[in-house]
């Protein structure tokens, strides 16, 4: 792409919205040799700076080992920290904590609870990467223990979380309008349009094996089972969740979620259920999406439900598994033969709620319109794609969800528009969106530049020289 530097930071913003920034009244810690005074009787106190102290941001304290610890989460990461001078991280950090600071002022709160969750899923996921060897874990971090290793995680976590939320408040409500979008577009010099890769739009035709009511109605006296045998016999709901839940995502921990009133997440019939429960009550089963549950509502602090839950998927029949194939061989054959278009088909056949009436055009969840761009698209459904013309369709392509559910279905490619240079009403979604990220960066950048006047802040000498991007040595 070709763009200028402005536009660089504004994809950086977009890619990642970095945390933080701003200072108040700032000061440097001048590293002066400690002068040794004797008299016969005492010697005067000399103040000196705090060995390993890199700076101070308002209520916290950056510590020289930090940016050590920062260089070894771009490892773990799979990044390469000779990519980043010390500086450069060093100013990531200053900037990191001064949002952390100004939330802290702002009484921005952020869950425990749901910090906790996430670091015992990032413990998990490290596991993973080690080959499930805790001891090479706790190395690479130099831990003696998990607890050390998840009680250093929880404060860096928390911190960060503190710092996401404050930018996203400073940042919360800016809109843009089309002539701001115009005025943005209209001042990148022609030469210097962004270029945009090749685009492709999708559909898609699902077909799920049909469950048999008997199966259903299995699952439904299963999930009665487990709840009487709790409230009735005092059975222990997450030994049960361990030993029989078909959602292995949460299965490690006992199914529990952490939900939020203000933050939707799972789907809506989960989040009803879950909401309408009293501390301690096990619901009745109920259906969604991936099966049948029931859930316990464990603890409610707040906006914040803690809920552990019970899925069971009904069983499908190999007999209906061979249906729904043959079924969806026949749709692809009668579109190939003329006899039906692909967007009828998938409004009269396709089991996937979320595409079926819009003909089975898939939508981008990146960018909420139906352009793919071929160098960011998720690569399972590149390789579904590859090869394909326009308004070709696939084979049958057989696919499974995260419980393992398999479905059915064929692909086509509506439309491409090959590589080209930024067309404004063509691409009046993706130009928008670089028009907001600038406006949303100069807002940031005044306000760091207001919170770096009134900010207590103290930077060791040992750091002076850095050139940082944001004016933390007020020069």
């Amino acid at each position: 792409m070709k763009s200028t530097s402005n536009l660089k930071n504004i994809l950086a913003l977009s890619i990642s919205i970095f945390a933080a920034t701003g200072l108040f009244a700032q000061e440097i810690i001048e590293d002066k040799p400690q002068e040794k005074v004797i008299t016969d009787t005492i010697q005067p106190f000399v103040e000196s700076k705090i060995d390993g102290v890199a700076a101070v941001v308002g209520d916290f304290i950056i510590l020289d080992s930090d940016i050590d610890k920062t260089e070894l989460q771009i490892k773990a990461q799979g990044g390469d920290p000779a990519n980043f001078s010390r500086c450069e991280l060093f100013g990531k950090l200053l900037e990191d904590k001064l949002y952390a600071h100004h939330a802290i002022q702002d009484s921005i709160v952020v869950s425990d609870a749901e910090i906790r969750s996430y670091v015992n899923q990032q413990v998990e996921q490290f596991k993973i990467q080690f080959k499930g060897d805790l001891s090479e874990v706790l190395e690479f971090y130099k831990k003696d223990t998990e607890k050390t290793l998840k009680d250093e995680m929880f404060e860096l976590n928390k911190g960060n979380k503190l710092a996401s939320e404050m930018q996203r408040k400073i940042i919360d409500g800016v809109e843009i309008t089309p002539e701001e979008v115009r005025v943005f577009f209209n001042n990148i010099p022609a030469d210097e349009r962004p270029i945009f890769g090749t685009e492709l739009k999708v559909a898609e035709i699902v077909v799920k094996p049909v469950v048999e009511p008997e199966s259903v109605q299995r699952a439904i006296d299963r999930l009665n089972e487990f709840k009487k045998d709790v409230e009735e016999n005092g059975a222990n709901f997450r030994s049960k969740v361990v030993l029989y839940t078909d959602d292995l995502a949460s299965k490690s921990k006992g199914g529990l979620y952490t939900l939020n009133r203000s933050k939707p997440q799972m789907v809506k019939e989960f989040r009803e259920v879950a909401f309408s429960l009293q501390e301690g009550q096990i619901s009745e089963p109920f259906k969604t999406e991936f099966g049948y549950h029931i859930v316990l509502l464990e603890k409610i602090r707040g906006q914040e439900y803690d809920v552990r839950h019970i899925l069971l998927i009904p069983e499908v029949t190999n007999e209906a598994v061979q249906e729904a194939k043959a079924k969806l061989e026949n749709i692809r054959q009668n579109i190939i033969d003329g006899n039906i278009t692909f967007a009828d088909a998938a409004k009269e056949s396709s089991d996937e709620v979320k595409t079926k009436f819009q003909g089975g055009q898939l939508i981008n969840p990146q960018t909420q319109d139906y352009n793919f761009e071929l160098t960011k698209m998720d690569p399972e459904l590149y390789g579904q794609l590859q090869g394909l013309e326009n308004n070709e369709v696939s084979e049958v392509i057989t696919d499974q969800d995260r419980t393992g559910d398999i479905k059915f279905k064929i692909v086509t490619v509506t439309d491409r528009i090959d590589e080209h240079e930024a067309n404004y009403s063509r691409d009046y979604l993706k130009i928008k969106e670089l028009a907001l990220n600038e406006k949303r960066l100069n807002i940031i950048g005044k306000w760091q530049e207001e919170k770096i006047m009134d900010t207590y802040i103290k930077i060791s000498d040992s750091y002076k020289d850095c050139q940082f991007n944001s004016n933390w040595l007020k020069k």
